[in-house]
């Protein structure tokens, strides 16, 4: 893609359903410069005083210059206008972080995402099992007419096993024993009520955290069952080398696509964020999932990448991203305690469980990712907008906005 003209900022968001984009064309910093826009079906071309710019777009993505309509002028943002589209579907596979580990050949390693810190060594994982509803007990009661066959029994996990929660999944660590283990922390913690099939005694000393940064992996649940978050954990196969993921962006990716598994297994589009404390941090809201970002930093002299993913983009990636649109609030500090306590009452929404810290490095993430979009889609109402990369897509953007 050729940068555009010097200090323009080119922003392009493609509803693929509807087959329909808008367009934002951002003020130079001169400002009252005058510009000729030009539409072909594979490019954009801005011309000012100053020079010429093209924008390619991608091979999946065609304009309709023909459809240009509401065009109008937004101060602090540029020049608005819809053009309608015809977009491709996106027929990319996500593939489960879960899934991963079923579908390595031969023995699997755990590794602590923040410092690669092996966690589990050479497990061969034979069987590897979702597991049901948080709410699966009450199912149950309601559907039976004799008393529950599965009460007081927890599903834990036998050798070899791998039981996958919503942002959780639970291993067997007896044949672990002779392997260095994460350590338990010197405070006291309380499974999160929300589990309810999983019963510890109150006030049990169950945090596991890593022996070398000291983050928190996850929670034990029993003598031998550990349950580690999604957020925490890379699983790959043991001959594979491991490699660093940026904190910020694997964060974003596993949040992205649990949201969108979730919604479309369950049917659910409002979720909460909460650590494993039991307090809610974030409210979530997913709009939808067909959006495809498009966009570029003017430069002079080189082409800038996409902000948010600055520090993970190489210079010949693309600068095209499929999407998804959430709306979030955060809920700190006592804030949205009345939406948030309706939220939690609500049977249609579905809670997420993480880590304390998590929660709180995800909602710095919004916070700066709505930064870096046009200003006029940084909220809508009092919603406010940001982004997170996706798995199984390269460079995926979650658009989110916060209510």
């Amino acid at each position: 893609m050729a940068a555009a003209a010097a200090g323009m900022r080119v922003f392009m968001e493609v509803r693929r359903r509807l087959q329909s984009a808008l367009l934002i064309l951002g003020e130079p910093k001169e400002g009252g410069m005058p510009m000729d826009i030009s539409l072909a079906p594979c490019s954009l071309r801005v011309k000012t005083p100053e020079g010429c710019a093209e924008l390619q777009l991608p091979a999946e993505v065609r304009l309709v210059p023909s459809s240009c309509s509401g065009l109008q002028y937004v101060p602090g943002d540029g020049l608005h206008l819809r053009v309608q589209v015809q977009a491709e579907p996106d027929d990319t596979k996500l593939i489960s972080v879960f899934n991963q580990s079923s579908q390595a050949q031969g023995c699997c390693t755990f590794y602590c995402q923040s410092c690669g810190e092996v966690v589990i060594r050479n497990r061969k994982l034979l069987r590897v099992l979702p597991l049901p509803s948080e709410n699966w007990g009450a199912l149950v009661e309601e559907w039976c007419c004799h008393p529950d066959p599965f009460a007081d029994k927890p599903l834990h996990p036998q050798e070899n096993d791998c039981f996958i929660g919503d942002s959780f999944f639970l291993v067997n660590l007896r044949s672990d024993l002779w392997q260095p283990r994460p350590e338990l922390a010197p405070v006291e913690t309380h499974c999160p009520s929300s589990e309810n099939h999983f019963k510890l005694k109150p006030k049990a000393n169950t945090k596991v955290i890593c022996k070398r940064c000291k983050v928190m992996l996850g929670e034990t649940m029993s003598s031998e069952t550990t349950k580690f978050y999604i957020t925490e954990i890379i699983i790959q196969p043991s001959e594979r080398n491991f490699s660093i993921i940026p904190r910020s962006q694997f964060v974003q990716n596993v949040i992205a696509q649990c949201l969108v598994e979730l919604s479309s297994a369950r049917s659910t589009f409002r979720f909460t964020i909460q650590g494993h404390d039991g307090k809610v941090y974030i409210l979530l809201w997913l709009l939808n999932s067909d959006s495809l970002v498009i966009e570029s930093l003017g430069s002079s002299k080189s082409i800038k990448k996409f902000p948010l993913l600055e520090d993970t983009l190489k210079a010949d990636s693309s600068s095209a991203w499929n999407a998804v649109k959430v709306l979030y609030q955060p809920c700190i500090k006592n804030r949205n305690e009345k939406l948030s306590s309706a939220w939690e009452s609500d049977i249609s929404i579905h809670s997420l469980t993480l880590p304390s810290a998590t929660c709180l490095e995800l909602l710095l993430i919004l916070s700066r990712n709505n930064a870096t979009l046009p200003p006029s889609l940084r909220s809508v109402n009092s919603f406010q907008v940001s982004t997170a990369p996706l798995p199984g897509v390269d460079f995926s953007v979650l658009l989110v906005i916060v209510f």
